[in-house]
């Protein structure tokens, strides 16, 4: 049999176990072994326990803290490119490190990029992931990304609320081109949140752009991770008269006391996708799987099929 038709091989990072199992479901296969032995002082190292020699491999893993996580990441792609894989797909449905894009303030490093270049060290050949927090990353990369939308996921759920009076809103300004983005396909007005911050995660001051008053809102944002600035406006458009507020954000990072704000916070209901596994359940977060989506953007690239219809907007 030549190489060219030798089925692809799934394997998958230890803290994204749960996602690509359900992707490897979707996609009709099982996933590869990994034996990944543990050392006293807290090294690790994975091993492929069967052949990947001229296979095209998907490694799937969100890099989200701690750093363990990207390093597994690394380890695996370096340990397919040692075992002679012919392709080597990082699967990285939530991309971390995204927020270090650039260069905000002098000394600083580009964490994105940094990320960028360590994959590519590594071995990895291609780049699959979702709604990275900056377009622009992209370019960080020499090899092909396949930079997937959670528009496709939400937007059927969105349309099932079946809400008269909907209104789009950003939680900041940076997110106003999704929100006009999801806004023209829905044919809805725009409400833009003006925020200040006097630190990393604490906001000194917002007030909204837009109109809320007997309108259904819905904020949508890349990720949600203290929830500071989704509960706060959220609390904002109620008390100025909107009808019912919920979120949409790809990531739950969903840090520190975040389930607390989100339970005690006017939001109707946040929904979020399973790119980052949630450390608890409450009744207002419901989640909605990505596997579907990237299990058939995989299937593509086996392929050689054009991926353009899985982008609504």
């Amino acid at each position: 049999m030549s190489t060219t038709q030798l089925s692809p091989k799934l394997f998958a990072c230890s803290q994204s176990m749960e996602l690509a199992q359900k992707i490897a479901k979707e996609y009709n296969t099982e996933l590869g072994n990994v034996i990944t032995t543990h050392f006293s002082d807290g090294e690790f190292q994975p091993a492929f326990e069967e052949s990947v020699r001229g296979r095209r491999v998907f490694i799937i893993g969100s890099t989200f803290p701690s750093a363990d996580n990207l390093m597994e990441m690394l380890l695996m792609l370096d340990a397919a490119k040692r075992a002679s894989a012919r392709h080597i797909t990082a699967v990285m449905p939530y991309f971390g490190w995204a927020r270090q894009d650039r260069k905000d303030k002098p000394r600083v490093a580009i964490g994105a990029k940094l990320v960028a270049n360590l994959l590519q060290a590594a071995g990895a050949t291609r780049i699959m992931t979702m709604d990275l927090h900056a377009d622009q990353i992209q370019g960080f990369f020499e090899k092909p990304v396949d930079h997937l939308f959670a528009s496709t996921i939400f937007m059927s759920y969105i349309e099932s609320l079946q809400l008269d009076n909907l209104t789009i809103a950003s939680p900041d300004m940076g997110g106003s081109k999704r929100a006009y983005a999801y806004s023209k396909y829905l044919a809805s007005d725009v409400v833009i949140c003006y925020k200040q911050r006097k630190k990393a995660n604490v906001i000194d001051h917002m007030e909204l752009i837009g109109e809320v008053e007997g309108k259904n809102v819905i904020l949508v944002d890349d990720m949600i991770d203290t929830g500071g600035t989704l509960t706060r406006a959220a609390d904002l458009m109620v008390e100025r008269g909107a009808k019912s507020v919920r979120a949409i954000c790809t990531h739950p990072i969903l840090s520190g006391n975040a389930y607390e704000k989100i339970e005690n916070s006017k939001l109707t209901e946040l929904i979020v996708t399973d790119t980052i596994p949630l450390k608890k359940q409450i009744s207002k977060i419901k989640v909605v799987s990505c596997a579907p989506l990237f299990a058939d953007v995989m299937r593509k690239v086996q392929t050689n099929t054009s991926i353009s219809d899985q982008f609504l907007m």
